[in-house]
């Protein structure tokens, strides 16, 4: 596409939210492939993504923000930050509840700080497949006497419902000029980057119940072969031995599996062969180390 084309429009969207709203699965949805990672245990989005979804002649630029919650650790702090940094100078910013929770005790802080907020502002209401319609529209209510969004959709991220009318929406609502990613590019993290990720998400499906939330991964090694392929060296940190030993599984056999289930989907992702290498390293106090946070992408907060 020519890039001097006066109808383009390019504009960032701020997806914010309740951990568990849904944010990731909207994005992921909105951009039409994967980029951010998505399970049912809270807070696992925690840098701002950012998904880049073109509709017609606009150019959105999709950030998916850490769920917003009251932080009580240093980790929680920085990711706290890192949503409300997201939604700085976006064009629009989008709050999704999940229509099936409402509105608990978490929304209260983000609808707070939405009320004194200058950008432009909608609401998403989510889930909309299993929630109870007069619920919804209690909500909606509720929150419109506190916020005063501008429009509301409702919507299911995980089934499509309301999504084409939602991304016309968005590229209507955004300023003319030019894009500011290729055309081909859909998000701006690094392939290290989601390396890690997607070993990360593999780790909360396949332990949600057993793993707590202090577990990260860091990509020490990222290189590509001669042949093409990629060789990829990984530790998975968790700050207790008890945790490291959940993590292996029997024989080192659930290691094997996050292993391969990882391989396996960032062979897809990348288009090409994947030699990927974890281990389990116990780091008590990583949730103090500068490195951890300047490697999984946040800022360091006192």
């Amino acid at each position: 596409m020519d890039v001097s084309d006066t109808n383009q429009r390019c504009g960032v969207v701020a997806i914010v939210g309740a951990p568990n709203a849904g944010k990731s699965t909207l994005v992921n949805a909105l951009v039409g492939q994967k980029v951010a990672i998505t399970s049912p245990k809270a807070q696992t989005t925690r840098t701002r993504v950012m998904g880049v979804a073109i509709e017609g002649d606009a150019q959105l630029v999709l950030v998916d923000t850490p769920g917003i919650f009251a932080p009580k650790r240093r980790l929680d702090r920085a990711m706290v930050q890192a949503a409300w940094g997201g939604a700085q100078g976006a064009d629009l910013i989008a709050l999704i509840v999940d229509g099936k929770a409402g509105l608990g005790p978490k929304m209260e802080p983000i609808v707070e700080a939405l009320v004194h907020r200058p950008e432009r502002k909608w609401l998403i209401l989510n889930k909309v497949d299993i929630a109870i319609k007069e619920k919804l529209l209690v909500h909606t209510q509720k929150l419109y006497e506190r916020v005063g969004f501008e429009e509301t959709f409702f919507i299911s991220a995980q089934t499509g419902d309301g999504l084409a009318q939602l991304k016309t929406a968005f590229a209507n609502a955004m300023p003319q000029g030019p894009w500011h990613f290729p055309e081909d590019q859909v998000s701006d993290a690094t392939d290290r980057m989601l390396a890690a990720e997607i070993t990360r998400e593999q780790l909360y499906h396949q332990l949600h119940a057993e793993l707590p939330y202090a577990a990260a991964v860091d990509t020490e090694q990222y290189k590509e072969r001669e042949d093409g392929s990629v060789e990829i060296h990984q530790q998975i940190l968790v700050a207790r031995p008890t945790q490291r030993a959940i993590v292996l599984g029997k024989g080192g056999q659930r290691l094997k599996e996050i292993g391969s289930k990882a391989r396996a989907e960032l062979a897809d992702l990348l288009g090409v062969k994947v030699h990927l290498y974890l281990h389990v390293k116990v780091k008590e106090d990583w949730e103090n180390d500068r490195f951890i946070y300047r490697d999984i992408g946040l800022d360091w907060v006192e």
